[in-house]
């Protein structure tokens, strides 16, 4: 017996908050698949150079958000869905887009949050951009086709990109929780290089006795002046 599995759609889940919890608000499913999409990874440096020297000495300075870029279309006279017409109303089809994607919520003075789903990808983002480029009309001069070039920023929250990061600059404030065996100078010495600063560490956390720890105990590290 013949069979198909029906195509997946990209589709662009709309929500309040950014934990992108439970259902979306609204949920955009494409009319075509993009052919293609970018994702753009971009440092930042910056560059001093001194007197009379013919070079610059760059230094990190942050990563942007990933960007996601591609292509969307409405078409009011294409045959989609194994030749089944879809008529949609091209202009109303974008107005609702950037109503509910790009344009600020009257709730929260802000933009929604987005999460873009197309088989393994998922992407937490934000819509930076859109260019409507409209291509075909009708005889009163009707948008019938428009393509929209779409930029999109990933957006997550802050405990989840610090995660990702893994950072351990001692110019940080770090938490743990005591585990067996931890000693105060120990966690210092491996979050800040040193064990000299125990005494810091424990009047932070109003602690009696550096040597007063309990397993399960979470404490916080404070940061440190370089």
């Amino acid at each position: 017996m013949f069979s198909f599995q029906k195509l997946e759609k990209l589709k662009i889940k709309v929500y309040n908050a950014i934990e992108r919890s439970g259902p979306a608000a609204v949920v955009f499913e494409v009319m075509f698949n993009p052919e293609t999409y970018s994702i753009t990874y971009n440092n930042r440096y910056g560059s001093q150079q001194g007197i009379n020297t013919s070079g610059t000495s760059r230094k990190y300075e942050l990563t942007h958000p990933e960007t996601m870029s591609f292509k969307l279309i409405f078409d009011a006279t294409a045959a989609s869905d194994f030749g089944l017409s879809k008529k949609v109303d091209v202009s109303k089809e974008v107005s609702r887009f950037l109503k509910e994607a790009f344009y600020m919520d009257g709730d929260s003075h802000e933009p929604k949050y987005l999460k873009v789903e197309w088989g393994t990808l998922v992407f937490n983002c934000r819509l930076q951009s859109v260019t409507a480029n409209y291509t075909l009309f009708d005889k009163s001069g009707k948008p019938l086709r428009a393509e929209l070039s779409t930029s999109f920023f990933s957006d997550i929250k802050d405990s989840e990109r610090l995660r990702r990061e893994r950072k351990s600059s001692p110019d940080l404030t770090h938490k743990r929780v005591v585990k067996a065996h931890d000693t105060l100078p120990l966690l210092c010495k491996e979050i800040y290089g040193s064990e000299n600063y125990y005494i810091h560490v424990a009047q932070a956390n109003k602690l009696l006795s550096f040597r007063d720890l309990k397993p399960g105990q979470e404490l916080f590290f404070p940061p440190i002046e370089k």
